[in-house]
Order: structure tokens, then sequence, then C-alpha cells
């Protein structure tokens, strides 16, 4: 039997530090997605755990730790908690639209608002207009970005709140980067908002899943990625939904996050 595509090949990043876990280095395994075959090599490799970045595919390939495991959303089963239904209702006037990958000065511009506002100092605060378009345009694979607006006024439209690079996969929905404006009053919870869109998107569009990328247990900053069940995680014997824990939540937080979606 022929092969669809060459297999390909593989390279090693030098070890560089960890950005979740204090004191660690991080290295990735990576290969490049080109050719006509691109897509199917993208599907196949984001099985096992890869994540695309412009026209690379790559997962951690770290000397002495697996901290960093692949999670999925299965979207055919996910029941939105009341918080998550009130953040749903809560939103519901704002506009989403699919477009294709261009990227545009609007969107560079809620970027720039985002990395100051989430992550100043980071990896990606220096990226520039040429960088951002890169990172949109510069896709093999089936590609596009989801925009989030408020309602239209006068027959314009909405001020541009949240946007996602998303891949369609074969088996679902990869969320590439998502950034949005979290300093807006009377819109709390956009993150948790736009992950919630693409699940009942991909539930419309009978996709099983939506890739959330990698998860590290005990990382503050990925914990977000536990509230949407059933999560599977990728480990040695495969994909396995991730065991319920129960959470401590203090009194004043429990109030602050009924009090931010009354």
């Amino acid at each position: 039997m022929t092969a669809p595509f060459r297999f390909p090949r593989f390279f090693v990043t030098s070890p560089s530090p960890c950005p979740y876990l204090p004191g660690r280095q991080e290295r990735k395994v990576f290969t490049e997605l080109n050719g006509p075959h691109a897509g199917e090599l993208n599907d196949a490799l984001g099985r096992i755990g890869f994540r695309r970045s412009q026209s690379v595919a790559y997962r951690p390939s770290c000397a002495g730790c697996t901290a960093c495991v692949s999670v999925r959303v299965v979207a055919s089963d996910f029941v939105a908690n009341a918080t998550q239904r009130k953040l749903i209702k809560r939103h519901g006037d704002i506009e989403v639209t699919a477009c294709r990958p261009w990227a545009t000065d609007e969107q560079f511009q809620l970027l720039r608002r985002y990395l100051a506002q989430r992550h100043p100092g980071g990896g990606m605060a220096g990226m520039d207009e040429g960088d951002y378009a890169d990172m949109v345009e510069h896709s093999p694979v089936n590609s596009f970005i989801v925009e989030y607006r408020e309602p239209a006024k006068d027959g314009r439209p909405g001020r541009l709140i949240g946007a996602c690079l998303t891949d369609q996969q074969a088996d679902g929905l990869s969320m590439i980067y998502s950034f949005f404006d979290s300093e807006v009053e009377n819109r709390p919870g956009l993150g948790n908002f736009v992950i919630m869109d693409h699940i009942l998107r991909a539930r419309a569009a009978g996709l099983p899943y939506v890739y959330l990328g990698y998860w590290v247990k005990g990382s503050a900053r990925m914990e977000y990625k536990t509230r949407y069940r059933p999560l599977e995680v990728l480990g040695p014997a495969g994909w396995t939904l991730l065991a319920e824990e129960p959470v401590a939540v203090s009194a004043k937080t429990q109030a602050a996050l009924e009090g931010e979606l009354a």
C-alpha cells in the first residue's frame, strides 16, 4: 500500500527555561507541515499530542519530565454547569463570525492589549504586525479566525472583544491561540465563553473533540482547562478521561464567582 504522504523528518530544539515549571528546562520535537497532504499529517499528529504553529507541528520532549499532557474536550458529551450556563446567557448578544485566516490591524491591537493585560514580559510580548500576520496567515491546513464582537450599532460592526485562531481537523477543532479584552467591565469570563463557543460549534458540526493544547497539573495558568468536562488526557495508554477531583473553594472565592456572573 502506498502511503498518502512521505514519513516526516523530526527535529529537536535546544533546551530552554520552562515557562510553566520553575527550575526546569523544556525541549520540543517538531516537523514541518507542507505539501498537498499537510492537513492529513496535521490531523494524524494532532491525535498523538502535537500542536501546530504556522507550518510546524510540535510537542514537548523534555528530558526526565512528562508534566505537559495534551487535553481535549468531548464536545458531544459536554454539559455546561450552572456557572457556565450563566456565562453563555450573559454573553448571548455577542456576535460571532468565523473569518478566513487574514490578519487585521483591529485583531493585532486587541492582541497587544491582551498580552499587556495577561502576559506582560511573556514570550509573545514583542510580537509586531508582521509576526502576527505570520501566525495567522501562514497555515498549510484548514484554519480560520473566529471573531467575537459587541452588538452592531448604526449598521456598523460592533467592537472586537475576542478572537481565536482555530484549525478544523478531521476529528475536531483545535484552538491554536485565543485572545480577548479582559478589562471590559460588563464582559467577565470572555476567555471561558470563547472555549464554550468552540465546544458548541464543534458539536453543531458533528466534530467529536475540541483540542485545548497542553495541561500541566498544578499550574495555576492552566487550571482553567479542567473546567470543561468530560476532558480527555493523552497518556501512555492513549486518550483517557481525566478523573473528577474535589476542589476546595473558599466562601470568599465562591461569592466572587457568583457575583461576577449574576
